[in-house]
């Protein structure tokens, strides 16, 4: 570990690359995910889908001693529209990633091709109320977005617990960035997602953002004001949140 701080109830840990940073997630991850089984017999946890978790998501499967068969694992977020077997589908993403990798419970995911985004969007809410999550494991967007609570969608005082959005530019134009799309024309406009107060509900928050184009995000998360123009920034107000970065992502923290 390079370095590591702390601002306002947020633990930040910065590494030197991104497997160290993947891997060291993942054993605090795992440690957790065990501890709380241990008290709870079964657990429900929410995963995100994108190229920033792959160290951490290939790191946390190698650990023998969780029993995944105890978890019900859900997904944060999803496009409208697009085709079901399509690769950059978040669910097809996790499923490729860990979902069919270990024996969970249950696997549980956002319908994207539901012909009504609202409907789908009360029965995912209905999934999660009845599978209250404990540990989320997450991401932050160039915008400083979480799941795909964009600046102008983000509602700290949400009362939905997921609903449809119109996705900013900055977001899509992140997902050509990370090679998930050719072009931006290509990302749909369009998106399920938890709302914000979903995402910071369960007990232990574990967000893993590697990359210098994170920079910005990363800075305004920990440094700006707690405000839906840094939706992540609200992070600082968990209890037991901990952000995992490599060198780059904080490169401006000083």
């Amino acid at each position: 570990m390079l370095k590591n701080g702390k601002k306002d109830n947020l633990t930040y840990k910065v590494f030197e690359t991104r497997a160290e940073m993947g891997e060291y997630a993942a054993a605090e991850a795992a440690k957790e995910i065990t501890a709380q089984i241990g008290r709870k017999g079964t657990i429900n946890m929410i995963f995100a889908a994108a190229p920033s978790q792959n160290e951490f998501l290939a790191a946390l499967i190698s650990h023998s001693e969780i029993d995944w068969s105890r978890i019900n694992a859900f997904h944060m977020d999803e496009y409208i529209g697009l085709d079901p077997l399509a690769p950059q589908g978040f669910g097809n993403f996790l499923k490729n990633a860990i979902f069919d990798k270990v024996p969970f419970a249950s696997v549980n995911y956002i319908n994207c091709a539901a012909s009504d985004p609202y409907s789908e969007s009360d029965r995912y809410a209905a999934l999660l109320k009845e599978h209250p999550c404990d540990i989320i494991c997450m991401g932050i967007g160039e915008n400083g977005h979480i799941a795909f609570n964009d600046p102008a969608v983000a509602d700290f005082h949400d009362k939905k617990a997921v609903k449809p959005v119109t996705l900013d530019n900055v977001c899509r134009q992140q997902q050509v960035n990370d090679g998930c799309f050719a072009s931006i024309d290509q990302v749909p406009l369009q998106a399920l997602t938890l709302t914000i107060p979903t995402l910071i509900a369960p007990d232990s928050v574990f967000c893993i953002v590697p990359a210098a184009t994170k920079a910005n995000a990363v800075y305004n998360t920990i440094n700006g004001e707690i405000s839906e123009s840094c939706p992540a920034s609200i992070l600082r107000t968990h209890k037991n949140a901990v952000l995992y970065l490599d060198k780059d992502s904080a490169s401006l923290l000083g």
